[in-house]
């Protein structure tokens, strides 16, 4: 089911306010989500960026994990949750849009798009935008000298204990995550098989992993955010050089691991849209059970509130609790 914001972000072509992008154009949808078909008249090329697995799958083709090239008639900006990664993707726009191209941008309030727009006035840049579907659309004619509203935009990379990076809008990318430091207390000294680390985000448990256990074999991540997989490639690279490590840009909802393993790590979500969601928590901890060996290990940290501990006890043969501290839980299972 589309979100509300997808009709917002086209309603301004609907209206006539913007010219529908005509055939041969080429059109950047950054953010792009399927499930609201393009306004009757659209005909530009629309090339689809959505480095979120579960949404890019549903995109069909010329979709792609990050945007390429220049010179765009045009571009698409679907707003998130994070105000970051909403700056980062419209100062690409500027930066990929050829001048007088049209740039349109779309959110609705929790998406944060009145501090948006009201960012791009202060940075001088004239707007036109309208109220519509529970949201706002933005547009603009990206202007000929667009350096300095990009850079200010921009967002850089951020540096954390000086030994890991990560960048807006992934989980945790101001620090490390107080569940995955407890979890990382817990993990074995002495592990020497193969390990999977099931949302590895940008590679903290994998790294403490085979920095607490460094006879271990090879550790496989998987992660369904794109760019958080390959700041993990970085992160891997740079703290256990010497670690053989596989990278697995997959959703398990729906994309199960194909290997079996002899232990599991994992800190999983329980959140894609404000309110928490458990579901997302137990199809993790039942796609582990499925790529677990016979005696094999599952262990993972929840905040203590989420109900992991009966679908632990039905789908192994035993299962706990190591340990739990004001907010969160460390939980194991064995096969």
């Amino acid at each position: 089911m589309s979100r509300e914001a997808l009709k917002t972000l086209f309603h301004p072509f609907v209206t006539e306010a913007v010219p529908m992008p005509g055939e041969g154009e080429r059109v950047l949808f950054l953010g792009a989500e399927a499930g609201q078909p393009l306004p009757e008249g659209f005909m530009a090329d629309l090339v689809k960026v959505q480095p979120f697995r579960p949404l890019f799958r549903h995109l069909g083709d010329n979709a792609f994990p990050q945007a390429e090239g220049a010179d765009y008639d045009g571009a698409l900006v679907l707003c998130g949750k994070h105000r970051g990664e909403n700056e980062n993707r419209v100062s690409e726009a500027l930066q990929r849009v050829r001048p007088g191209g049209m740039i349109v941008i779309a959110g609705g309030k929790e998406d944060g798009i009145q501090p948006l727009r009201t960012t791009l006035l202060k940075l001088g840049m004239t707007i036109d935008y309208t109220p519509k579907y529970h949201g706002v659309a933005i547009w603009l004619a990206r202007p000929a000298d667009a350096d300095a509203a990009i850079a200010a935009l921009k967002k850089s990379k951020v540096v954390i204990e000086a030994r890991y990076e990560a960048a807006p809008g992934m989980f945790s990318h101001e620090k490390v995550d107080g569940g995955s430091e407890l979890l990382a207390s817990r993990l074995p000294t002495d592990f020497d098989g193969n390990a999977a680390d099931f949302g590895a985000g940008w590679g903290y448990l994998s790294i403490m992993l085979a920095e607490k256990s460094p006879r271990v074999n090879r550790i496989d991540l998987f992660e369904a955010d794109w760019l958080a997989l390959e700041y993990a490639k970085k992160n891997v690279a740079r703290n256990c050089p010497e670690l053989e490590a596989r990278f697995f840009w997959q959703d398990l909802g729906s994309e199960p691991a194909r290997e079996k393993y002899d232990l599991v790590i994992m800190n999983p979500p329980f959140h894609e849209t404000q309110v928490a969601d458990p579901e997302i928590g137990k199809t993790l901890i039942r796609g582990a059970t499925a790529a677990l060996r016979n005696g094999g290990r599952l262990m993972l940290v929840a905040n203590r509130g989420m109900p992991y501990e009966p679908l632990l006890a039905e789908g192994f043969r035993e299962s706990g609790e190591t340990c739990r501290n004001s907010r969160f839980k460390v939980l194991w299972g064995r096969k």
